[in-house]
């Protein structure tokens, strides 16, 4: 049992490494795009505030991918354990994957699909009016933070332009873009550590200020060692950032997020971001979006969840025929 508990918390700790590689970009890849902040900043920036969004709000969140989707607690501990080590690792192998290809995908998506995929491999109960209510929240997510944008553009831009003096207008604009970022950040750690360490608290390995200590330090040395992959593509190959856009879709994105925070639902980073970016498009008749890379996120976005679980469901197959189960 101590080495299924030890190649569980070594699982959670991979899946947090490559959550902070795939999802750092969404923090802060249209403020690098843009020239208001450089590569190292964002990187800083996106660690220090990722993890006290983590310690400080991601024990909402925690709940519900630990408890929520499988119930875990509920479970025989060696039966929770073994599902938490499947879809640790069925998710993580996914998101690194799209990491290496520059993708970026939905980590949320990933980890409720490894789980949900886990559970049904081992003949667990998987509820389904749960994954419902955070399907509904991934259908949303896009949806709302494109309307927070198109809604913000037209008050951002008279307060930046009309009413900032004009000597002042760029540091104005690089202040308000990294505070942007920051809370884009403390939003993301506090929405997305529950994917690298909710179903270790379910499972009663930890509870949940250890699981988001661990999950908070995990998702920084991701964000450190290969965020700068995905930061690529998000921050200048999926449009031209200027900066009232990057400004108004960071914002958009923040809100966004710490609102499903809030409600315990965990919500893609990813979708927020992109959708943000869509609804600033959508009032300033920029069409600047490169078609076949926002093709490719979008499909890769769809099939996340039923790749991760099936990938999830292929560790577990395998996991019980070594233990026997």
């Amino acid at each position: 049992m101590l080495i299924i508990i030890a190649a569980t918390v070594a699982a959670c700790i991979f899946i947090g490494w490559s959550i902070g590689a795939n999802d750092a970009a969404n923090c802060v890849g249209a403020a690098i795009g843009s020239r208001k902040i450089s590569f190292r900043f964002g990187i800083i920036l996106t660690s220090v505030f990722g993890f006290l969004g983590a310690i400080l709000i991601g024990h909402r969140v925690v709940k519900t991918v630990g408890k929520g989707i499988v119930p875990l607690d509920k479970l025989d501990p060696a039966m929770a354990l073994y599902i938490a080590l499947a879809a640790c690792f069925g998710a993580g192998l996914w998101v690194i994957f799209a990491t290496f290809l520059k993708i970026p995908v939905s980590t949320s998506h990933s980890i409720v699909g490894a789980v949900g995929g886990a559970g049904l491999a081992l003949g667990a109960p998987v509820m389904w009016n749960k994954l419902c209510n955070i399907f509904i929240g991934w259908i949303a997510t896009p949806f709302g933070s494109a309307l927070i944008a198109f809604v913000c553009y037209y008050p951002f831009r008279l307060i930046l332009y009309r009413l900032m003096p004009y000597r002042f207008r760029e540091k104005g604009f690089t202040g308000l873009i990294v505070l942007a970022s920051a809370y884009l950040a403390f939003s993301w750690g506090g929405n997305d550590v529950a994917n690298a360490t909710g179903v270790i608290m379910g499972s009663g390995l930890t509870s949940s200020l250890v699981a988001t200590l661990i999950g908070g330090a995990a998702i920084v040395i991701g964000v450190v060692t290969w965020g700068y992959k995905v930061i690529e593509t998000v921050g200048f190959k999926i449009t031209r950032f200027i900066p009232i856009m990057t400004l108004v879709a960071q914002f958009a994105s923040a809100l966004n997020v710490y609102f499903y925070t809030m409600l315990g639902i965990p919500v893609s980073t990813s979708h927020s971001i992109v959708g943000a970016v869509f609804g600033v498009g959508l009032v300033t008749g920029k069409h600047v979006f490169n078609i076949k890379l926002a093709r490719d996120i979008v499909f890769a976005w769809a099939i996340t969840p039923f790749a991760a679980g099936f990938v999830s469901l292929l560790v577990m197959t395998l996991i019980k025929m070594l233990v026997g189960i």
